[in-house]
């Protein structure tokens, strides 16, 4: 078997960072856009919550297909297609006055376009350039990417909002996301996958049926439902708890920036140890540390530096479980139709992701606050950490005994 060109693998990795810095920055920076679209519409925040819980929803959807077409046709037309659906989506949500509308654009339009252009298809991609030691810290780089959008996106998006208005800032987006376009040739055409003797090579379905029947990947899926849960609920509601505090939107904007900052220090950090260190036991602690950060939240005086400091926190975790899960998805079944089992990963972790934001919304409509989310939060982070606990992986060898 060739070994995968390192040169190669470097530069689809740099470039699905790339892309993925476009398609998660665009993504992550929604929540800035629920206050002046609810002024602006009145549609109420249950109605816009609903629209962004479908979003979330829709983007988990997507990715065990996208992925799929991928494993079988190729990363660039999947990426193509993806940048497109999500420019259009965001272009057109301005002319939406409707719950239906919204649900349309951003909930159906942007959520599928940013999910194929997202983790599963890409992750993919530059797997198949890489040995099994090196695809941890691809994972890394290419979720840094993720990450470094959302500290660009945040603070442009809000600084576009008062320059432009909301639907200017939308359509400004737009045209950002068409920029990415020329990376897509960089992705390009899928290398020759290594042979693998794992039994469910034959098709997508056999793996994905052996796949389902393998405890280990359905612990993984309920430890990212969690995750899913705590990140929708917080990139749609921070803004909103910031504006309780009674503190000015640019705390928030800096906020989910400095989560996006802190998510590339972590992502690097995390995406290196996954060769040193049991991805399952990385998983546990970066879950147990977000349910102490709660804590320390609820308790601490709601200032601006309190949520710059949670914020750096909740960063150093926020997508880096994206490395340790895509590798642990690799170890139990290989990287032939990783991107398809890593896709339906991602979907549990957006089931999880539309609860977060739509019960968001309602506990805001209902009692004024999001007293009872952050206890639910907290008490799923914990069972997160014990739930990937039991999950099958083998100890790490040491790399010159593995060679």
């Amino acid at each position: 078997m060739a070994k995968p060109a390192r040169g190669s693998g470097l530069i689809v990795t740099l470039a699905a960072a790339g892309i993925l810095m476009v398609t998660m920055g665009a993504r992550q920076s929604l929540g800035l856009f629920v206050s002046p679209l609810n002024s602006s519409t009145g549609l109420g925040i249950t109605a816009i919550s609903f629209a962004l819980a479908v979003a979330q929803l829709m983007w988990g959807v997507v990715q065990p297909v996208a992925g799929a077409v991928a494993d079988r046709y190729g990363s660039a037309k999947v990426l193509f297609a993806g940048l497109v659906v999500l420019s259009i989506g965001t272009a057109i949500t301005p002319f939406m006055g409707s719950t239906f509308g919204l649900v349309m654009s951003l909930g159906l339009l942007s959520a599928i376009g940013s999910g194929a252009g997202s983790f599963s298809v890409l992750i993919g991609a530059a797997a198949q350039r890489l040995t099994a030691h090196e695809r941890g810290k691809s994972a890394g780089i290419i979720n840094a990417g993720g990450s470094l959008g959302q500290f660009v996106f945040a603070p442009l998006s809000q600084a576009l909002i008062q320059l432009l208005g909301w639907m200017g800032a939308m359509w400004s987006l737009a045209l950002i996301t068409l920029g990415a376009l020329p990376l897509v040739r960089v992705v390009g055409p899928p290398a020759s996958v290594p042979h693998d003797s794992h039994p469910a090579r034959s098709n997508p379905w056999r793996a994905v049926r052996e796949a389902m029947r393998d405890r280990s990947y359905l612990l993984l899926h309920a430890g990212f439902f969690t995750c899913g849960f705590h990140i929708a609920f917080l990139v749609t509601h921070l803004p909103g708890e910031v504006g309780l505090c009674g503190l000015p939107p640019a705390v928030a904007s800096w906020s989910l920036a400095l989560i996006g900052l802190a998510n590339i220090v972590g992502s690097l950090l995390v995406g290196s140890s996954v060769a040193r260190f049991r991805s399952k036991y990385i998983l546990a602690v970066m879950y147990g540390s977000r349910a102490l950060l709660i804590a320390w939240y609820l308790t601490a005086p709601k200032t601006a530096w309190t949520f710059y400091i949670f914020a750096v926190g909740l960063g150093l975790t926020w997508l880096a479980t994206v490395p340790p899960t895509a590798a642990l998805v690799g170890k139990l079944f290989g990287i032939r139709y990783l991107a398809t089992l890593f896709g339906l990963t991602l979907l549990s972790h957006q089931i999880g992701g539309f609860f977060g934001a739509y019960l968001g919304g309602i506990a805001l409509a209902r009692s004024g606050d999001y007293h009872w989310m952050w206890y639910a939060d907290m008490a799923l982070a914990a069972a997160a950490a014990v739930i990937n606990l039991p999950i099958r992986e083998a100890r790490i060898a040491p790399v010159a005994q593995a060679a």
